[in-house]
């Protein structure tokens, strides 16, 4: 099995349950199948939390966190690595800096990066992308 990096957006869509979160729930099944969860950097972790936080409140949060435990996902510190691959994509094909964050553990873990967001089309090839669309 190919190894899968979702964005903040990825998840948002299962979590929300909007049309692509059902493509992203296939992966999750399939991740548990092959015991090799899918991974998301914690700064995309931390967007996705901001944004639910926001507009749900902390205890919705609170109750996400405890569910997320239980996905076949994996949430990566990002390192000076990341980091520097973060700043490089941001300078030069100018993608927001949290999403940089998202094409840089793919880097780094050589996956695909899961997406709807148009932001990546930024990026032509440098990433591979698996599009929710």
């Amino acid at each position: 099995m190919r190894r899968y990096v979702l964005d903040a957006n990825a998840l948002l869509n299962y979590i929300d349950q909007r049309p692509h979160g059902a493509r992203v729930a296939t992966m999750l099944k399939e991740a548990a199948r092959a015991h090799q969860p899918l991974l998301m950097s914690a700064v995309n972790w931390g967007e996705v939390l901001y944004l639910l936080w926001r507009s749900q409140g902390e205890s919705y949060v609170s109750r996400l966190i405890a569910g997320v435990k239980q996905l076949p996902m994996r949430i990566e510190p990002a390192n000076e690595e990341d980091a520097f691959h973060a700043a490089r994509l941001k300078a030069i094909h100018k993608v927001p800096y949290a999403d940089s964050f998202a094409a840089a553990l793919a880097i780094r873990e050589r996956a695909t990066l899961v997406t709807s967001d148009p932001d990546f089309e930024r990026l032509g090839k440098t990433v591979p992308i698996v599009w929710l669309k």
